[in-house]
Formats: structure tokens, C-alpha cells, sequence
């Protein structure tokens, strides 16, 4: 479904996430008193339409698993809201009873990187699938043993499998269980942490055409987490940047790769690997480490690494705002008619920043999906 078409229609998002903030309470070292708090998610707000893929990326640590690990309260925001549309009705799910939460879970699912850690080795496949179904007490057994089967077939996989345990596969072969799982409850909303990160690259490329069949098929919206850009580009509708626990920049996904505005967004994509040797990238090097989460600088938090910062940015925070094209830039209808384009950076209007050919981008394989050797 287009988005542009959802907010025509007068639909709220299907997941909107309002000044989300998770902070962890950590201790302190050795002899000192107290504890120290970990700002994982400061002040992140996005929206999530109907239908669409919006791709969270950013490098280890910056917090985007535990804004997905959030958004849908498997940890408790610190602050802030998160309304999910369930039918026509908007939840504040940052506030309901366990009890509520419950019977909104079902809507919502999650597949987790590490399949072979999220699948409970002592089930075989079909009790891992007729699981969910049981604890939302849907449908009868033989009800149960038919959606099993479905579930299976859709991601590519035999009825013989069902009475297999997960140690018996392949690690892309495990990851299409963990979708089936996720998906057997037909949740609308599916936040999928770096499916596809611990895979080989043209099994990355199975699973990736598996999820937007999927998509397809049962009308589903995924809050896509990775760190791989050329991944997220293949997949997303939409691309949210993240740096120390907050959203830096947000756009459609051709108009960040045409027109990145952040220097970290910049820095991210000429980090991403050149598939063909005659064709050279300059690699920007960021000098010094992320800073940490338990302190993080004043002002503008990417300040300290950026080669374009000036006093400013180190005493005043940057807001996230629209961007303002420029002369030629836009293309007609885009600004009043699609999604808009924000950065977070004082200076976003007047840099140039580098951008990554088409052609310089990784070209993820395109095999058949039903290949049951992955």
C-alpha cells in the first residue's frame, strides 16, 4: 500500500512512535557509589504506514534493536508514547495493562538475528509454530496443524519438516522457521531485527525476496533493523539513520542515496563495499570512537567525529526538521505528496555531501526462493 495513499485516506499510522526515550540503570565501577544510566533511546519519534518497509540502520550500539525491542514493549519505554492501530481503533500500548498487551500482541511479532538462539532447541518445528496459537488460544488442533502447514509452505519449506528440531537445519533454512513463527499469528506489524546479518549473502538474498513475498501475500509492515545500507536499500520504503541513541536522518530511500544531508549518513555510505575493483570510493574514516551512552557529548552528539563541525554544533542541538530542497531537487508533487525528508545538523542546507553511485551499491543475488538447500 502506498503510505502517501494511507494519510490521503485520513488512516493513522499503523505505528507511531512519540519522543521514545529507554534509558538502563547501570552500575557504577568498582569503589564508586550509585548507579550510572545508559541512554539507549533518547527523544526517537518516527511513523510507520500501512504496508510499507521502514529501514533503521546505524552502526553496533547506536541503539535501533532497542527502539524495535520497545516500540513493540518488550522493554518498557522510560518515556514517551508508541500508538499502534489495531483495526480502527489507536492503542497507546506505552500504557496499557499486561492484560491489554496481550491481546494486541498478536498484531505485532518479532524475528530475532540469531535464529538458532531464538528457537527452542528441544521443539520440533511444528510445535514451535503451533506455540504461538496456544498461548492466544486460537482455533482447534486441527485448525492449528493447517495453519502449521501453511505457514510452512509459504516460507518455502516441506510438510516433512514440521517433525524436524532446529539443529537439523541450515542457518537460512532456521530463519525461514523464525519468519513462520512470527508470521502464524497474522500479526499486521512485524519488527525484523537483522534477519539476514548472519547469513551468507545469496542466502541474505533468498530470505530478503521470501519477506517482501510475504509482504505481499498477507498485507504485512515491517520495522526493518540492519546495518548493512546495501541490504536496507534493497528492502525499505523509507530510511531512518540512528547515531548514539537518536534518529539523525530520515527519507525516502532513493532521496537519502540521491541527497544524504547528515555527515554520518555520508559516512555510512562510503563505508559500503565496492563490488567492482575498477571502480574506487573514497572511505571517510571518522576519527576517534562512538562516544559512550553513559556520557554523550553536549550539543550535537556526532560533533566530536564530524569534519564539518563548528562551534555551534558542540553547544546547541540540531532538531530533526524537514529539509529544504534545493534548486532542480525536487521532483514535482514530492513535497506535498509523499514522505518528507528530515536531518538533524545546523548546517544541512548548505553542505555538499559525497553520494554513492547506483552502480557502486552491492547487487544481492535474485534466486528462487524456494531453494531448500539455504
Amino acid at each position: 500500500m502506498n503510505p502517501a495513499l494511507v494519510r490521503q485516506a485520513g488512516m493513522a499510522p499503523l505505528l507511531e512512535v512519540e519522543n521514545l526515550r529507554k534509558y538502563f540503570a547501570v552500575r557504577k565501577k568498582a569503589l564508586q557509589r550509585g548507579t550510572a544510566v545508559v541512554r539507549a533511546v533518547d527523544d526517537v519519534s518516527f511513523a510507520v504506514e500501512e504496508g510499507e518497509t521502514l529501514g533503521l540502520v546505524g552502526e553496533s550500539g547506536c541503539g535501533k534493536t532497542t527502539v524495535g525491542r520497545t516500540a513493540l514493549r518488550l522493554y518498557p519505554p522510560t518515556s514517551g508514547r508508541i500508538r499502534f492501530r489495531v483495526g480502527d481503533e489507536v492503542v497507546d500500548i506505552s500504557s496499557v495493562s499486561q492484560g491489554r498487551l496481550k491481546g494486541i500482541r498478536r498484531h505485532m511479532q518479532i524475528v530475532y538475528q540469531d535464529p538458532f538462539s531464538s528457537l527452542n532447541p528441544r521443539m520440533t518445528v511444528g510445535s514451535l509454530l503451533e506455540e504461538p496459537m496456544i498461548v492466544h488460544g486460537t482455533r482447534s488442533k486441527s485448525e492449528r496443524t493447517e495453519r502449521v502447514l501453511a505457514m510452512v509452505n509459504a516460507v518455502g519449506m516441506k510438510p516433512e519438516h514440521v517433525k524436524r528440531y532446529p539443529h537439523e537445519f541450515s542457518g537460512g533454512q532456521r530463519q525461514r522457521i523464525a519468519i513462520a513463527r512470527a508470521l502464524v499469528l497474522h500479526p499486521s506489524l512485524v519488527v525484523a531485527d537483522e534477519p539476514v546479518s548472519s547469513l551468507d549473502v545469496s542466502i541474505q538474498a533468498q530470505v530478503l525476496n521470501l519477506l517482501e513475498d510475504l509482504q505481499k501475500q498477507f498485507g504485512l509492515t515491517y520495522l526493518f533493523i540492519a546495518h548493512n545500507l546495501s541490504v536496507v536499500k534493497h528492502i525499505s520504503d523509507r530510511i531512518a539513520v540512528m547515531y548514539l541513541g537518536k534518529i539523525v536522518e530520515i527519507a525516502p530511500t532513493e532521496e537519502l542515496f540521491r541527497r544524504p544531508r547528515h555527515p554520518y549518513t555520508e559516512a555510512l555510505m562510503s563505508a559500503i563495499p565496492v563490488p567492482d575493483p575498477d571502480l574506487k570510493m573514497r572511505r571517510i574514516a571518522l576519527p576517534g570512537d562512538p562516544p559512550s551512552p553513559l556520557n554523550p557529548p553536549t550539543g550535537c552528539r556526532f560533533h566530536p567525529r564530524c569534519r564539518y563541525a563548528q562551534p555551534v554544533c558542540s553547544s546547541e542541538e540540531p532538531a530533526l526538521r524537514e529539509v529544504a530542497p534545493r534548486r532542480g531537487e525536487a521532483g514535482p508533487g514530492f513535497r506535498e505528496a509523499g514522505p518528507s525528508h528530515r536531518a538533524a545538523c545546523h548546517f544541512m542546507d548548505s553542505l555538499t555531501l559525497e553520494t554513492v553511485p547506483d552502480r557502486m551499491l552491492i547487487r544481492l543475488p535474485s534466486p528462487p526462493n524456494t531453494d531448500q538447500s539455504s
